[in-house]
């Protein structure tokens, strides 16, 4: 809305494109490793719910709780990037493509590009995991816990996230913005998510004694 989309693409874009698409570091490691590692940890998230309690760990409820909103926050931006018309920075006119850009919010209204680009898969393969410091930020009532785990998973989340949307922004695949959305809606669905699982959260289960002692 404010334009600093087009701003900051112009700074590093032309109208032969962008100089560091195809760059090695930024392509095949801060893009294509990135998303390795972040499907890696994916896979450990599952096993990590579903592993049998222990003393001293959070209770398998919490852990399940955290794997299903991470699913549904990545869920939630591929099911919106799939039936996005927006076009990339690198198929707009402008830098050397085909589309007209057309703002994001007009849902509904093609650009004449390839669509499909809104908002950022890359930034989502970090922000999908802001779920997991809800159970130290927020937990369920009556647990009490340190809160600082959950600030440094939040922390390292959102330097993730932000280094994979600059990354995407400087090789022209996202206008900045498209990381903002990103983490607002992996932010919305975790919060609003956890929000309806504290009932279930709260209510005695088998693992129940399993869960981090409370501080003093």
């Amino acid at each position: 809305m404010s334009g600093l989309d087009t701003v900051l693409l112009s700074i590093v874009g032309t109208p032969a494109g962008f100089a560091l698409q195809h760059n090695w570091w930024l392509e095949r490691v801060l893009h294509e490793g990135l998303r390795q590692v972040a499907t890696l940890l994916f896979v450990a998230l599952w096993i990590w719910a579903l592993w049998p309690a222990r003393s001293g760990s959070l209770p398998r409820r919490e852990r399940v709780a955290v794997m299903v909103l991470s699913s549904l926050s990545l869920l939630a931006v591929n099911l919106i990037k799939n039936n996005s018309f927006t076009s990339c920075p690198w198929d707009w006119h402008m830098f050397g493509g085909v589309a007209e850009p057309v703002a994001h919010w007009r849902w509904g209204v093609a650009d004449g590009g390839p669509g499909r680009c809104f908002p950022g898969g890359h930034a989502s393969s970090a922000f999908g995991f802001i779920a997991l410091c809800l159970p130290w930020l927020a937990p369920p009532h009556g647990v009490s816990r340190r809160m600082s785990p959950g600030f440094r998973w939040l922390g390292g989340v959102m330097a993730a996230g932000l280094l994979a949307g600059a990354v995407q922004t400087v090789r022209g695949a996202h206008p900045p913005s498209h990381t903002l959305w990103t983490l607002l809606i992996c932010a919305g669905v975790s919060m609003v998510g956890w929000r309806l699982f504290l009932r279930w959260l709260t209510s005695q289960a088998p693992d129940a004694a399993a869960g981090t002692p409370a501080s003093p």
